[in-house]
C-alpha cells in the first residue's frame, strides 16, 4: 500500500500526472513532497489470514492532514490478479463512505460519464505479471483524519509443489505504526515455510518474526521508525516492495483431505508416491517473422532444456510453422539419447521468417497423433499432449479465429489435451484461451523479458509429469449439494485438485468420498472420510480463522469455474453461466469481471469512481514491464533487498566472511563465521550485515583511477595499470604461508569440473571461453538441500524442486532454508553457505578481465575426496622455492603434477567494482 499527497490546485493536479508517469525518476522528490505537504500516514496495517489455502487480506491505512490547507491523499494498493476485492471504505471525520458492488452494466453509466469528462474512472489496472493496482484519491481538510480499508480474498493455488501469498507494502514515508501479520492454519500440517521480501535490511530483519507449530504459523513484521529509515541522515523509508510467503502441507498416498466448516466442505487431492505416466507430446512452434530476434532465440534455448527433461519412456515430435507447417519426423519418436541429441540440433537451428498458419499446424499435430493411435504406436496408459507456442494472430490459410477453434476442436475430438502459450502481447489471448479450454488444457502468457526461456521451461515442468487421467470425485448424493467441478481430465505432479460443496441439512456424522482415476494401464480408486463434528471444532480458532471462510471459498471457486466455462460455452449456455456467476458475485460482494464497485466520495469532491476487474486480454497489459522489476512499476527507485526466511528457528544473521591476506578498503569484505548456527532449532535474534553501499549497476565506473595515494600495505596498490587483469579464480589456501593462489586457464574445451566434494555434497562446473578469457557460466549444485545455482552474465537462476527463479545481478537477496543460507548484496556478490561446509560465492565481475567469477571461503572444510580443476589444490600443496634471488618464481606441486608459479600483479575482483591490485602467486592450467 502507498499513500501520496498533493496540493489541491489545478497546477498540482497536472504535476501529479507527470509524477505518475516519471515516478521512478522523481522518487526522492515524490517522497519529500508527500512529507512537506503533511499528509502523514500514522498507521498502516496488513492483516492476512490463510485458512486452508483461502486467504483474506485486510489493508488499513490511517492518515491525517497536518497542513493548513486541504490536501489530496491517494490510497494505492497492489493485489494479486487472482484475488477478488470484497470491500473498500473510507472513514472521513467519522463518516463512512463505502464501496458498493453492483452489476457491471448498472455501473457502466457512471463509468462512461466519467470517461467522457476525461477523468480516469477506472480504479484497478494491471501492473506486471501477477498484480493489479487499486487506487483512489480523496481531499482531506486541515487536521482531518481519513481511514482507508481494502479487503480482498483469494484461493491459493498449488504451483510446482508450493502455495504462494504475495503482498505489497509501499507507504512511501516513515510510518509510526507499521505492522504486517500473516496467520496460516492448515489442518494437514505445514511441511515447510519460507518468506521473501524485496526490501529487507539489517535493521528491518530484526522486526520480522516467525513462529510455527505443526498446523499453524504466524509471521509478523513490525518495524520501528528508526528501522524503516534508509539512514540516520535520510528520512526516506526502505519499506517499499513485495513480501511473499511460500509453503506446502503434509501429504500421503491417500484420497486427500476433506475439511468442513459452517456447513460447507472442501476436498483437497494431491497424493504423493504415484509414478509418472509416459507422454506423447508434440511441440507446435511458431517460426513466423514476428518471432525473429530474441523470441526465437529464447524459444530455441527453452526447447533444448525441455528436451533434456524428457523421460526415455516419452515419445515426441516437432511441428514448426510460418506460412507453411512442417514436421520434424514423419511420426512420433522415442526420447532416446540419440533422438534427443538430433532434436536438440533441430531446435537449435529453427529460423524465424514468413507468415503465421496456425490452422494447418494444429491439424498436422492432431493427424500425427491419430496416425500413431491407428498404428498402435501410443503405449497403453500414456498421455497425449499438444503444446502450441505462438506470438501472433493467424495471417495465412484459415485466419478466422472462430473457424480455427472449431477445426481444432473437431480434429481433437476430446482425445488429446492442448496447451497454448502466447508469447508477448501481439497475440489474442482470448483466442488461445478458448482454443485450450475447448480441448482440456489451459493457456498461459509468456512475457517478453530476459527470463522468457525460463517461463517456457517452468510451464513445461507443470505438465511434464502426468500422474492420473480421467479423475472423478464421488460423494453421497443425498448428503451434499451444489458441488463444484468434480471431474478432471489430467492431474499433474506438483498441482492439486480442489472440490468444494455444501452439506445438506441432514448431513451424516462422517462425510466420505471416493476419487476414481486411471494410472498407467489400470483403474485406481482412493477413499477418504472426515468427521463433521471434529472438523467443525478444528476451525473454531478465531485468531486464525474468519467465520464462514469455507462458504466464501466455495463461492470463490464456483465463480472462477463458471467464468472459465463461459469461455468455451455456447451463447445460450453462456447466458445461464453468466447469470449464476453474477448472482454469486453480488451475493458474496466479489469484484469479478461481471461486477463493479462504485466508490462514493464526500459531497463536492466530484463523481463517484468505479473499480472493475481487468481482463487478461486487455490492452492495459501492453506497456507493463514484466519480471521482478515489473512489480516495481510505481515504486520509488528499484526496491530494497530481497529476503527469504524459512521456518522458525532459522537465524537471519548475515555473518561476514574474511578473505585471508592484507585488506585495503574491502567493500565485499566478509569476516569468518565458524560459529554460525544454521540448524533449524537455533532461533536467535535475526541480524544482517550492514548494506554494502548504494552502488547500482548504472553507476559503476569501470575506469581504474588512483584513489588513495597514501601509504599502502605490502603487496597491494590502489593505482591499477590498464594491463592488470583479474585472474580466472583466486583460491585461498588454508594452512599455507602463501594465503592465496591466482589461477588462470590456458586450455579448455567444453564444460569443466571445477571442483567436486562428494562428502560435502557440492559440485561446481563451468564453461570457460578461451578467446574471451572468461567463464560464460558457472553452476553450483548442492545435494542437501537439493539446489542448483546457475550464474551467467545475464542473471542468476536458482532451481529448487523443478522451480526456476531468475535474479538479476545486484538484485539483493536473502534466502534461509534449513541449514542453508543464500544471499546477494548490492554489489552483486552471491554467497552460498551451509552448516559445516565450504562457502561458495559467485560474482559477475565487470572490471578488467570481466566475466563470472568464483569465490571460495572456509576451504579448510573440504574433505580429502575433493577433486576438480580447482579442487585439486586442496589435496595437499607443496611449494618448491626457486634459486631466484627475488623469490619471484616457485614450483607448485599438486598430486604429483608440477606447476610453475610466478609472482604477478593481479586485480582482486572481490574488492569492489574496479578491484584492487595485489601481488599474487599465479599459475596457468
Amino acid at each position: 500500500m502507498k499513500t501520496r499527497a498533493k496540493m489541491k490546485t489545478p497546477a498540482s493536479a497536472h504535476a501529479c500526472g507527470i509524477v505518475l508517469v516519471l515516478l521512478s525518476l522523481l522518487a526522492a522528490l515524490q517522497t519529500t513532497s508527500a512529507q512537506k505537504n503533511d499528509i502523514d500516514i500514522y498507521s498502516l496495517t496488513v492483516d492476512s489470514k490463510v485458512s486452508s489455502r483461502f486467504a483474506r487480506t485486510v489493508v488499513t491505512s490511517r492518515v491525517v492532514n497536518r497542513a493548513d490547507s486541504a490536501q489530496e491523499a491517494i490510497f494505492q494498493m497492489e493485489l494479486p490478479k487472482k484475488a477478488f476485492i470484497t470491500n473498500f471504505s473510507m472513514i472521513i471525520d467519522g463518516v463512512t463512505y463505502p464501496g458498493n458492488i453492483k452489476e457491471k452494466d448498472a455501473a457502466q453509466e457512471q463509468y462512461s460519464a466519467a470517461m467522457a469528462r476525461g477523468e480516469s474512472a477506472g480504479l484497478v489496472k494491471a501492473t506486471g505479471r501477477k498484480m493489479e493496482q487499486f487506487q483512489v484519491s480523496v481531499s482531506v481538510a486541515p487536521a482531518a483524519k481519513v481511514t482507508f480499508e481494502l479487503v480482498y480474498e483469494e484461493l491459493l493455488k498449488r504451483h510446482l509443489g508450493v502455495y504462494e501469498l504475495l503482498l505489497k507494502v509501499r507507504p512511501q514515508q516513515l510510518v509510526k505504526h507499521l505492522q504486517m501479520d500473516i496467520h496460516i492454519f492448515e489442518p494437514q500440517g505445514i511441511s515447510f515455510l519460507e518468506t521473501e521480501s524485496t526490501f529487507m535490511t539489517s535493521a528491518l530483519a530484526n522486526a520480522l518474526t516467525t513462529s510455527q507449530n505443526q498446523t499453524k504459523a504466524h509471521i509478523r513484521f513490525k518495524p520501528t521508525i528508526s528501522q524503516q529509515q534508509k539512514s540516520a541522515e535520510q528520512q526516506d523509508t526502505v519499506v517499499d516492495g513485495s513480501f511473499i510467503v511460500r509453503y506446502d502441507v503434509n501429504r500421503t498416498l491417500s484420497g486427500g483431505s476433506i475439511q468442513i466448516e459452517n456447513g460447507y466442505f472442501v476436498h483437497y487431492f494431491a497424493p504423493v508416491g504415484l509414478p509418472t505416466m509416459p507422454k506423447n507430446v508434440i511441440f507446435v512452434i511458431d517460426k513466423s517473422g514476428s518471432m525473429t530476434g530474441k523470441k526465437i532465440q529464447q524459444t530455441r534455448e527453452a526447447l533444448i532444456k525441455i528436451l533434456d527433461d524428457l523421460s526415455p519412456k516419452d515419445q515426441f515430435n516437432f511441428i514448426s510453422f510460418n506460412g507453411k507447417a512442417t514436421q520434424w519426423k514423419p511420426s512420433l519418436v522415442q526420447a532416446s539419447a540419440d533422438n534427443v541429441k538430433e532434436a536438440r540440433d533441430y531446435a537449435a537451428n529453427i529460423q524465424a521468417h514468413g507468415g503465421t498458419n496456425i490452422n494447418d499446424a494444429m491439424l498436422m499435430a492432431t493427424q500425427l497423433l491419430e496416425k500413431a493411435n491407428r498404428e498402435e504406436q501410443l503405449p497403453a496408459g500414456s498421455v497425449p499432449l499438444i503444446i502450441l507456442l505462438t506470438d501472433g494472430d493467424p495471417t495465412v490459410g484459415v485466419t478466422n479465429p472462430t473457424q480455427i477453434q472449431k477445426n481444432v476442436q473437431d480434429a481433437i475430438g476430446g482425445q488429446y489435451s492442448l496447451f497454448c502459450l502466447g508469447f508477448g502481447f501481439d497475440v489474442s489471448y482470448a483466442f488461445l484461451e478458448k482454443l485450450a479450454l475447448d480441448n482440456g488444457g489451459l493457456a498461459r502468457r509468456i512475457y517478453e523479458d530476459s527470463d522468457s526461456a525460463l517461463q517456457l521451461q517452468d510451464f513445461y515442468q507443470e505438465v511434464a509429469n502426468p500422474l492420473m487421467t480421467a479423475v472423478t470425485f464421488e460423494y453421497p448424493s443425498n448428503f451434499v449439494e451444489e458441488v463444484t467441478q468434480n471431474n478432471f481430465r489430467l492431474f499433474f505432479k506438483g498441482s492439486e485438485m480442489v472440490v468444494a460443496g455444501k452439506l445438506q441439512d441432514q448431513s451424516p456424522d462422517v462425510l466420505s468420498a471416493k476419487v476414481h482415476g486411471q494410472q498407467s494401464m489400470q483403474n485406481i480408486t482412493f477413499q477418504t472420510e472426515s468427521s463433521v463434528a471434529e472438523q467443525e471444532e478444528e476451525f473454531r480458532s478465531p485468531k486464525y480463522i474468519f467465520h464462514g471462510f469455507m462458504e466464501r471459498l466455495w463461492a470463490y471457486l464456483t465463480i472462477q469455474q463458471l467464468l472459465e466455462q463461459m469461455v468455451s460455452a455456447s451463447d445460450a449456455d453462456k447466458r445461464v453461466l453468466k447469470t449464476q456467476a453474477l448472482g454469486l458475485s453480488l451475493n458474496y460482494s466479489f469484484v469479478t469481471p461481471l461486477t463493479s464497485m462504485v466508490v462514493t466520495k464526500p459531497e463536492g469532491q466530484g463523481q463517484s469512481q468505479v473499480a472493475e476487474k481487468p481482463v487478461e486480454n486487455g490492452n492495459s497489459h501492453r506497456n507493463v514491464h514484466a519480471g521482478h522489476a515489473g512489480f516495481r512499476l510505481h515504486s520509488l527507485g528499484h526496491g530494497g533487498p530481497r529476503l527469504l526466511a524459512a521456518a522458525p528457528g532459522m537465524p537471519l544473521g548475515l555473518p561476514k566472511l574474511r578473505q585471508p591476506g592484507p585488506v585495503v578498503h574491502r567493500r565485499l569484505y566478509i569476516p569468518p563465521h565458524d560459529d554460525l548456527d544454521l540448524s533449524l532449532h537455533s532461533l536467535s535474534a535475526p541480524t544482517l550485515a550492514d548494506p554494502v553501499g548504494d552502488l547500482h549497476e548504472d553507476d559503476v565506473d569501470l575506469n581504474i583511477k588512483e584513489t588513495d595515494p597514501i601509504a599502502r600495505l605490502p603487496g597491494t596498490s590502489s593505482a591499477v595499470p590498464d594491463i592488470t587483469q583479474a585472474p580466472a579464480v583466486i583460491l585461498p589456501l588454508p594452512g599455507q604461508s602463501t594465503d592465496r593462489l591466482c589461477v588462470d586457464i590456458k586450455d579448455s574445451e567444453g564444460p569443466m569440473n571445477l571442483l567436486s566434494d562428494p562428502d560435502q555434497g557440492i559440485e561446481v562446473t563451468g564453461q570457460y571461453e578461451k578467446k574471451r578469457a572468461q567463464f560464460s557460466w558457472i553452476q553450483v549444485t548442492f545435494k542437501k538441500p537439493q539446489l542448483q545455482v546457475h550464474a551467467s552474465p545475464e542473471h542468476v537462476v536458482v532451481t529448487r524442486d523443478r522451480r526456476n527463479t531468475a535474479y538479476r545481478w545486484k538484485e539483493t537477496l536473502f534466502s534461509v532454508m534449513p541449514n542453508f543460507l543464500m544471499t546477494m548484496d548490492e554489489e552483486g556478490v552471491l554467497m552460498l553457505r551451509s552448516q559445516d561446509k565450504v562457502t561458495i560465492g559467485l560474482l559477475y565481475w565487470k572490471g578488467p578481465g570481466q566475466g563470472v567469477r568464483l569465490l571460495l571461503q572456509d576451504t579448510n572444510r573440504f574433505s580429502s575426496h575433493v577433486n576438480g580443476t580447482f579442487g585439486q589444490f586442496y589435496q595437499g600443496v607443496l611449494w618448491v622455492p626457486s634459486a631466484a634471488a627475488d623469490d619471484s618464481e616457485r614450483t607448485l606441486t599438486v598430486q604429483g603434477h608440477n606447476y610453475p608459479a610466478t609472482r604477478e600483479p593481479k586485480l582482486d575482483y572481490q574488492d569492489g567494482a574496479s578491484g584492487i591490485e595485489f601481488s599474487c602467486w599465479s599459475v596457468k592450467l
